[in-house]
């Protein structure tokens, strides 16, 4: 029967997310949640403290379109010394809701009917979808299955004269993998070679381990000027659901993403950029945030003692991969260890296209230690 008015959906193969899923799961089974990534301990008293100040000073309309400017005079000057890049608040930064939004505006800014757009699988959920909406078509690669490296021979022969972006994402989740110098310069290389634009998913940047240092787009300077690094204060400051994200970018992909951002959410909650950006004047040092999660992997996975998990040891973000040898798919095995063991994870496989299983669960360990411990002992006992 048809129902006047009845919209055409323009997303009709995608549903709840896994995230919504696997966690209102575990609410119904009263399960130790490790599926979605966000941390069980509370940010700073000191920043909570420096919002609250805000609200009471009144500071409660709207904030200028794209950011306050302190707040960008602090990501301008951060992070241009700590990639080497050179960074201009007034041009090139641009405040929003969420890394989400930054990824939908850059996104739907940048792209035209028609374009396509590679995206690496596993990917996160949000990518593939945007793409769609306005009009783009996603080109999915597999990053190799034993350690989610790319495969730039592969990027090289799939582009063609419809290819417009590259996406990429480092630290990766889900897999907890990182792109190496060699790959910046050889994406760099094909970019240039191109004449393509890059939006870099970055918003682990702050998380990466084994003294690795994270290669960001805007450590290249001719990569750079065709690129978008996108970026989290959520994860930078365990408080996810503030919603506060940026993005860097040259001032011409920056002019196309503001447009987008304007009509999307106008403006970011106001005392909160205030309360961030006194909080930056103060001193941050992402080595330490670093050094916290990477005590939290160790932790994880040298407590591990179960020869039927197989770490994929995260080089960043605060996801583990577990292998498994088993009968059941992934999905499977996530519901069922989700009901039984309660403890739920993240199947691998929903983040590929084409659905591929190669029994790999994600567990995020951005928790306090006893809960990890919780989490171990569950999988040492899992049989």
């Amino acid at each position: 029967m048809t129902v006047y008015g009845e919209p055409i959906s323009k997303l009709p193969n995608v549903g709840t997310s896994i995230f919504t899923t696997m966690s209102q799961l575990s609410s119904d089974h009263g399960a130790l949640n490790l599926s979605q990534g966000f941390p069980d301990f509370d940010a700073d008293k000191r920043l909570v403290d420096l919002v609250n100040h805000h609200m009471k000073s009144g500071r409660n309309q709207y904030a200028p379109s794209n950011g306050i400017p302190k707040l960008r005079k602090e990501i301008a000057d951060l992070f241009s010394d700590y990639y080497g890049a050179q960074i201009n608040w007034e041009n090139n930064v641009t405040i929003t809701v969420g890394a989400t939004e930054a990824i939908y505006a850059s996104l739907a800014g940048l792209i035209s009917p028609g374009d396509e757009v590679i995206i690496f699988d596993p990917s996160y959920d949000s990518y593939d979808p945007v793409v769609r909406l306005n009009g783009g078509i996603p080109v999915r690669l597999k990053l190799r299955p034993a350690d989610f490296s790319v495969d730039w021979d592969q990027v090289e022969s799939r582009i063609g004269a419809n290819t417009r972006i590259i996406l990429i994402n480092s630290p990766h989740n889900p897999t907890g993998a990182i792109l190496e110098k060699t790959d910046l310069e050889r994406l760099q290389e094909i970019a240039i070679k191109n004449d393509l634009i890059v939006v870099s998913d970055e918003v682990y940047h702050h998380i990466i381990f084994d003294g690795q240092r994270h290669e960001s787009v805007l450590r290249y300077p001719e990569l750079a000027m065709r690129s978008v690094a996108i970026f989290s204060f959520g994860k930078i400051f365990h408080a996810t659901g503030w919603k506060v994200g940026f993005a860097i970018a040259s001032e011409t992909l920056t002019r196309e993403i503001q447009k987008i951002h304007q009509f999307l959410t106008f403006s970011v909650h106001t005392p909160t950029q205030f309360a961030l950006a006194d909080y930056m004047e103060e001193g941050l040092q992402f080595e330490s945030i670093s050094k916290l999660f990477e005590k939290k992997r160790d932790l994880f996975v040298d407590q591990l003692d179960n020869p039927r998990f197989i770490p994929v040891r995260s080089r960043g973000t605060y996801f583990q991969l577990l292998k498994y040898q088993d009968a059941l798919n992934d999905m499977a095995l996530a519901t069922k260890m989700t009901k039984e063991a309660r403890l739920a994870s993240i199947p691998i496989s929903v983040f590929y296209e084409d659905g591929f299983d190669d029994h790999v669960l994600r567990f995020c360990f951005a928790k306090e230690d006893e809960t990890i411990m919780k989490a171990v002992n569950i999988l040492n006992a899992y049989s």
